[in-house]
């Protein structure tokens, strides 16, 4: 087996690359032709979608196949190959069976588990057949790969995944509300037309707001979706499309957002969606510094007493932070609770050590080092028996500014990220991205239906290379039995000399011996070597096998061309 896969992906390439790469039907047919035609080619077949652009093909010679299948894909999608060999990827053999499974299965796709990949997957394999393209080794991969991808789907959640990461955002935007309450009415603008952002305005539009606006690089793919999103059964909400240069005015208008572009720069600035929501409301929105600085209402706030630690930088803890609190019950210095609170035990006993090791000036006549000493013990020790510095000994909470309501929602399902972080601190913004998203669903299903799959990945691929390997010896078992079968008629024909007068009884029983015998010598030899040659590194029992009975490779070669050319006959009716 010489699989190699030549391609490149949304993984690999921005999407301006990939557009001007992307290959028409004529451009896929005479790609096939002109690889089967190279010299390093026996079989080729191209998996060509809207994320990705792969030439699969059984080569002899690695080196001379990536560079032939790379100059074909320049060639045929337009990009000069200097251009784009930066964003090719290559995997051979049993990494190239891993890659297609795994693309099978939908875990290399944008939105991860849908299943449109196996349609896809059984037109290029089609296509391949149609041409006589794809012979057994790309014939047997592309009818596993669709098997693999339907296991995944049955056995596992995966086709759930996309879905949950669209649903599980909008309920963080909700705040843990009922998404149908949240949305019913709202304005939302979805921006991209792709599978993720599809699935987030249909998922809206069933949710009851009140109308989708769809912006999009290609202004007829938004329209499709929006016409999609407006004729669809149970919904009843008007959809438009806009173009991408629109969004700042829509901007203004909309509620919630949601983003999932191949982009590889921000689409919404901080400063875009601030703009915004001064549209909304009149007043400016400025960036909220409540996540990053403690204040108080009301409380007497007084600065902490001069320390010989504050400006230390080998100090362990983040002294500078608990210099802006405010003072902690008395009795306590920097060195005491406000400094750890909460901290966990290990780092209380680095502080420790590092007082005990007098490794800062503590200037003994302003203080007792003795004392603060042993307060950093005395807390480390009750740290490290409870885990953390008792509640009751906590500095007293504070008051946090209250941050307005949100006017403006903000989905980022695109990575990298559509929407400025910044964003974040925005007054009157609620941002949820794929960061926040896998804090917040770091224990969330689809993580152990991604995990699953993968394994069953693993396992496929492992059958597939056995199969292969043992499938490849087959033309030489049934070489060597083809020629014990000669030699038994040679002795039979020779026997009929030297005995003319041999009844047909007697003949066919010496005949039906001599076959016995042969066979017998021959099982174990023949099943054993069948075993071998299906593991790892096992191809040079084939080898070992013509050169130990002296077969001809030609005969060897002609029963691999039947065979194959009765399966091929068999799988070219169609795909599974």
């Amino acid at each position: 087996m010489s699989l190699l896969v030549v391609g490149l992906s949304h993984r690999s390439a921005p999407v301006s690359v990939l557009e001007r790469a992307s290959l028409s039907a004529d451009a896929q047919l005479k790609l096939l032709q002109d690889t089967v035609a190279a010299d390093p080619a026996a079989e080729a077949a191209v998996l060509a979608t809207c994320n990705r652009i792969e030439l699969y093909a059984d080569v002899d010679k690695f080196h001379a196949g990536v560079a032939e299948l790379s100059t074909l894909l320049a060639q045929h999608s337009g990009v000069g190959l200097e251009e784009l060999t930066p964003y090719l990827y290559v995997h051979y053999e049993d990494r190239a069976v891993h890659h297609f499974f795994s693309v099978a299965c939908g875990l290399d796709s944008m939105v991860v588990g849908e299943g449109q990949i196996l349609g896809q997957i059984k037109d290029a394999l089609a296509r391949a057949q149609e041409l006589h393209t794809a012979g057994r080794l790309l014939n047997d991969l592309f009818q596993q790969a669709l098997r693999v991808g339907k296991r995944a789907h049955s056995e596992t959640g995966i086709d759930r995944a996309g879905q949950s990461l669209v649903t599980f955002g909008l309920e963080q935007l909700a705040a843990g509300g009922e998404v149908r309450d949240w949305a019913r009415g709202k304005r939302a603008l979805v921006i991209g037309a792709g599978s993720m952002s599809s699935l987030a305005a249909a998922t809206l539009a069933r949710a009851g707001v009140g109308e989708v606006v769809v912006a999009n690089r290609t202004l007829d793919r938004a329209a499709r979706l929006a016409q999609i999103l407006a004729e669809a059964d149970g919904t009843d909400v008007p959809a438009r499309a806009v173009p991408m240069e629109s969004v700042p005015a829509e901007l203004t208008r909309a509620d919630v957002v949601v983003s999932c572009t191949g982009a590889t720069g921000l689409v919404l600035t901080a400063e875009a969606i601030a703009e915004a929501v001064e549209g909304r409301t009149g007043t400016p929105a400025a960036f909220d510094a409540a996540d990053d600085e403690q204040t108080t209402t009301g409380a007497d706030v007084r600065p902490l007493p001069a320390t010989s630690v504050g400006a230390d930088e080998n100090c362990p803890l983040d002294l500078a932070a608990v210099q802006q609190a405010p003072v902690p019950q008395a009795g306590f210095s920097v060195l005491g609770e406000a400094a750890v609170a909460g901290m966990d035990a290990a780092t209380l006993e680095q502080h420790a050590a590092w007082v005990d090791n007098a490794t800062v000036d503590r200037r003994a006549a302003a203080r007792r080092p003795e004392a603060d000493a042993e307060l950093i013990s005395a807390l480390a020790a009750t740290a490290a028996t409870v885990g953390r510095i008792p509640e009751r000994r906590r500095p007293e909470p504070v008051a946090m500014l209250v941050r307005p309501e949100p006017v403006l929602f903000l989905l980022d399902l695109a990575m990298p990220r559509d929407v400025d972080a910044a964003a974040h601190r925005l007054a009157g913004v609620r941002l949820v991205d794929i960061e926040s998203l896998a804090e917040a669903s770091a224990d969330a299903p689809m993580a152990a239906d991604v995990d699953q799959v993968r394994r069953i990945v693993a396992d496929e691929v492992a059958a597939f290379g056995a199969a292969q390997r043992a499938a490849h010896i087959t033309p030489t078992v049934v070489a060597l039995r083809a020629m014990a079968a000669d030699v038994v008629a040679g002795e039979i024909a020779r026997l009929d000399g030297r005995l003319p007068g041999l009844d047909d009884k007697h003949r066919a029983e010496i005949t039906q011996t001599v076959k016995r015998v042969v066979d017998k010598l021959l099982h174990a030899p023949t099943v054993r070597v069948k075993q071998l040659a299906a593991e790892p590194g096992g191809a040079g029992y084939a080898d070992a096998l013509r050169t130990l009975f002296d077969l001809d490779p030609e005969t060897v070669a002609a029963v691999s061309r039947a065979e194959e050319s009765t399966e091929m006959n068999a799988e070219n009716r169609g795909p599974a």
